[in-house]
C-alpha cells in the first residue's frame, strides 16, 4: 500500500517510489517497525500499526538526558542491581506497542527481558518532556496509562519547563504520584532506595545552555 498522498503522486522531482517501498499508518508489523528503526536514527516509536515521530532532542534535552544516564548508571553500576540504557533501546510495553524512553533501568532479576533488538519491559522509565504540546501531552497522559499498564514500577517525567521533576511510582495498576520534586529538593527513587538527583543542579546545568 502507497504512503503517497494521493495528490502527490505524479509530482516531479520527488522520490515518490520510495515511499511506496513502506505500509500506510495503521498496517505496520513489529518487524518492519524494527528493520526500519534498525537502520536510522531518527526518534520513533510503534503504537499499534503507527509510527510516531518524536521530537528531535535539543541539546538542554541531551544536557538532562546525560546527567540522569550518568548518575543512575553509577549508583546502579556501584552496586550491581542491573542495567542502565540510554535513548534508543527499544522498550515493548503492551501488545503492538513499542517505546524508546530516555534513560530507563532493568533490575538483574528480570534480565530474561533482555534482547539484541529490544527489550521485552524495564524495571523504570525516565521521559525527559519537551514544550511540544504533542510531546508533554504524550508523556503526561498517553505514557503515564501505558507505563503502568506495562507493570513498570517507577516512572519519571523530567519538565525543564516547569522545572519540575515528577516521581511517579505504580500501586496495583496504576501510578500514584509519589512526589513533585522541585528546585531546592532531592529527587529520590521509591524503587532504588538512596538514589537521588539534586533537581536545582539538574535545571541549572541545562540553564548555562540556554543562555
Amino acid at each position: 500500500m502507497s504512503i503517497v498522498p494521493s495528490n502527490l503522486q505524479h509530482a516531479p522531482d520527488y522520490a515518490w517510489e520510495v515511499a511506496t517501498l513502506f505500509p500506510q499508518q495503521g498496517y505496520w508489523s513489529e518487524e518492519e517497525y524494527l528493520s526500519l528503526t534498525d537502520s536510522t536514527n531518527a526518534r520513533v516509536e510503534f503504537v499499534d500499526g503507527r509510527l510516531e515521530f518524536l521530537e528531535m532532542p535539543t541539546e538542554i534535552h541531551e544536557e538532562l538526558l546525560e546527567l540522569l544516564y550518568e548518575a543512575l548508571k553509577a549508583f546502579v553500576t556501584d552496586r550491581q542491581l542491573g542495567k542502565v540504557r540510554f535513548s534508543g533501546i527499544r522498550v515493548r510495553t503492551l501488545p503492538g506497542k513499542t517505546r524508546r524512553p530516555d534513560v530507563v533501568f532493568l533490575s538483574k532479576d528480570n534480565f530474561n527481558l533482555r534482547h539484541n533488538r529490544d527489550w521485552d519491559g524495564i524495571d523504570l522509565a525516565v521521559e525527559i518532556v519537551s514544550d511540544d504540546p504533542k510531546d508533554r501531552k504524550r508523556d503526561y497522559e498517553e505514557k503515564l496509562a501505558e507505563y503502568a499498564a506495562a507493570g513498570i514500577a517507577e516512572y519519571w517525567i523530567v519538565d525543564y519547563q516547569d522545572r519540575v521533576v515528577t516521581v511517579n511510582k505504580l500501586v496495583g495498576d496504576q501510578y500514584a504520584e509519589q512526589c513533585r520534586f522541585t528546585s531546592g529538593d532531592q529527587a529520590t527513587s521509591v524503587l532504588l532506595d538512596g538514589f537521588s538527583i539534586d533537581v536545582k543542579e539538574l535545571f541549572e546545568a541545562a540553564d548555562k545552555l540556554a543562555d
